[in-house]
């Protein structure tokens, strides 16, 4: 079986795949500090919560440098194979048209390729986690480029850190927009605005490209934040090991 591992800079996501189908998913913190032992005990005790998953491959996408090469021997130390890293060099059947293809996050390549195999194009893909990101694929499935703004919730951290009044809140849409409290006011600020920026964002992509498009939504608060917006959308909490599953299979 197949461990897709997707780095980020909050969350660690783990998937174990067997042939195309997704057997068990799980999350854990990411720490840039944790030893290469502290890494394969977290793997070992995901496996084996698991029912002791055989892996025969592995695959890593990471935005968070320093611990690539810690994940790399712990996935060696525990499953004995050698994981291949999202990165130049690798095959992802992606055209790349920004201006300097080097800079694009791993996170969006593996994204977009799910995103361009399994979903009709043009494409726009949301992926909300620490950083809010758009990716536009054109009508050829060619990466054009996109935007990147603060995620949800590291908007509320900044918010509270710099204003002493206001507190900490879940990540919940309010029962109106119209705040009448606090806490209401910072979920309609920051889940409606979210929300009101994507519909947005989708309405300027789609002039830009002259039709309309297709579009996917992933990330931790990908679920929380769509089921707010006005424009049709698919939630696919997996897009990124999708994309890490295709990758694999066109370079192993």
């Amino acid at each position: 079986m197949l461990l897709a591992v997707d780095v980020g800079n909050t969350n660690i996501v783990l998937g174990v795949i067997d042939g195309e189908e997704l057997v068990s998913s799980g999350r854990v913190s990411t720490n840039i500090y944790e030893t290469e032992d502290e890494c394969a005990m977290k793997i070992y005790s995901f496996l084996n919560l698991h029912n002791n998953i055989q892996i025969d491959g592995a695959i890593i996408s990471s935005v968070v440098p320093a611990l690539v090469t810690t994940l790399k021997k712990a996935i060696y130390t525990v499953c004995k194979v050698n994981a291949i890293v999202v990165g130049p060099g690798i095959k992802t059947g992606l055209s790349i048209k920004i201006d300097d293809p080097a800079q694009l996050g791993a996170d969006l390549v593996v994204g977009a390729v799910a995103a361009k195999e399994k979903y009709p194009q043009p494409t726009i893909i949301f992926d909300l986690g620490t950083a809010t990101t758009g990716s536009v694929l054109d009508k050829d499935g060619n990466f054009l480029g996109g935007t990147i703004t603060t995620g949800v919730k590291t908007s509320i951290n900044a918010l509270t850190a710099g204003a002493a009044l206001l507190p900490q809140i879940d990540i919940a849409a309010p029962k109106k927009i119209i705040g009448t409290n606090s806490i209401e006011s910072m979920q309609s600020g920051c889940v409606i605005g979210t929300a009101c920026m994507i519909d947005g964002l989708i309405d300027k992509f789609e002039q830009e490209l002259g039709e309309k498009a297709t579009v996917v939504v992933t990330g931790g608060l990908g679920k929380s934040i769509a089921k707010n917006c006005s424009h049709d959308m698919i939630i696919d909490e997996n897009l990124l090991i999708d994309g890490l599953r295709i990758i694999y299979n066109k370079n192993k």
